[in-house]
């Protein structure tokens, strides 16, 4: 297993799943363990339906070098640097990188894991969504479109 790619988010489920990883990846013995946030400009799940790549564009470098994306990117690094600071107390530990994205989550994950060339993706099975009926739907598009294996941790 050269690398993996672990999609980490700031919920208590994923906070939660990230001792599983933790083990799973000592067990997978990478070279490299990939942890990536990625950024979304609104919590509404129905902001990725409306808008498509180029709205999505236009807003990123509308808020670039502004308050909001600074405050943004202090939060995924705070987020990043606490999943990193976990893989690290656990030893022996592989090359950890980090990686802060914007977009939409399942298709920067994909995409990310396909730039990467990652040999597996690992994500939990819940984020953000507020209705039971959403739950896991990043996870699942992730799965769903992903061209290498996927461990949805639950």
């Amino acid at each position: 297993m050269n690398k993996i790619l672990i999609a980490v988010d700031d919920t208590k489920s994923s906070k939660e799943i990230f001792a599983k990883c933790t083990h799973i990846c000592k067990c997978m013995a990478p070279e490299e363990i990939i942890l990536l946030y990625v950024e979304k400009f609104a919590g509404r799940s129905l902001m990725d339906e409306m808008l498509g790549d180029a709205e999505l564009s236009t807003l990123q470098e509308v808020v670039q070098g502004t308050e909001f994306k600074e405050a943004m990117d202090e939060k995924a690094e705070k987020i990043l640097n606490f999943y990193k600071g976990a893989l690290e107390e656990r030893s022996p530990v592989p090359n950890i990188r980090t990686m802060v994205k914007t977009g939409i989550p399942a298709e920067t994950i994909v995409q990310t894991a396909k730039d990467e060339d990652v040999s597996m993706i690992i994500i939990g099975s819940r984020g953000k969504r507020v209705s039971h009926l959403f739950m896991g739907s990043v996870s699942r598009e992730v799965a769903n479109t992903a061209d290498r294996p996927v461990m949805i941790v639950k």
